[in-house]
């Protein structure tokens, strides 16, 4: 529904954005922007789609698209999704709403089709970026949401050009105060996962 909304938003405007930017997880935030768009982008309007997960669990940036299960113990059907195992347990960051092993079918087979692109990112950077945004806009972003707002900070940047960069705004950061004083006290750590331990987990996977 989001994404319906925002296409009429963007029409009341009289704009239409060039790249849209949201956080991922299990990928139903991504979707429920992005989906609503990719009519346009398959009909040929230029239009970029920017998913990002925490580098904690990457499952677009370095899983790989194969069959898995969707839960833990192995009990749903298996679903064909980029994935870095059921078995993986990742770090305890703040971003709990992105610690999840797989992505959803749909939004793996938009990765596959090399329509969407994947972005992965440390929480501390992710957090520079929120305090960045909540100075400017003065608004408290949550943590999953604060890897969106950190990728189109990056994407600024990069363009230096005059783009209508989309921003999917998921969640204000008013329950998770404790993890802005862990950032801002110097307490909160970074988790790199070793190729080694994502191998691993993803001994498992299911070739069909």
């Amino acid at each position: 529904m989001v994404g319906l909304e925002t296409k009429k938003q963007f029409k009341l405007a009289g704009l239409k954005p060039d790249i849209l930017i949201g956080c991922v997880g299990g990928g139903s935030n991504f979707a429920g922007l992005v989906f609503p768009f990719v009519p346009e982008k398959l009909a040929g309007q230029e239009m970029r789609f920017i998913a990002v997960e925490s580098a904690a669990c990457p499952s677009l940036t370095r899983g790989q698209f194969a069959y898995d299960f969707g839960d833990t113990a192995g009990l749903t059907p298996l679903l064909k999704m980029f994935s870095i195992g059921h078995r993986f347990v990742p770090a305890p960051v703040h971003a709990g709403g992105l610690r999840y092993h797989g992505m959803a079918p749909m939004v793996s087979h938009l990765m596959a089709e090399k329509l969407i692109e994947a972005r992965a990112y440390q929480q501390k950077e992710v957090f520079e970026a929120a305090l960045l945004f909540a100075r400017t806009e003065g608004i408290i972003p949550a943590p999953e949401t604060n890897h969106a707002l950190k990728a189109a900070i990056d994407v600024a940047r990069e363009c230096r050009e005059e783009k209508v960069i989309l921003i999917n705004f998921s969640g204000h950061g008013h329950f998770d105060l404790s993890a802005y004083e862990a950032f801002l006290t110097g307490r909160m750590t970074d988790s790199t996962v070793s190729d080694e331990t994502l191998n691993k987990s993803m001994g498992d996977l299911k070739k069909i």
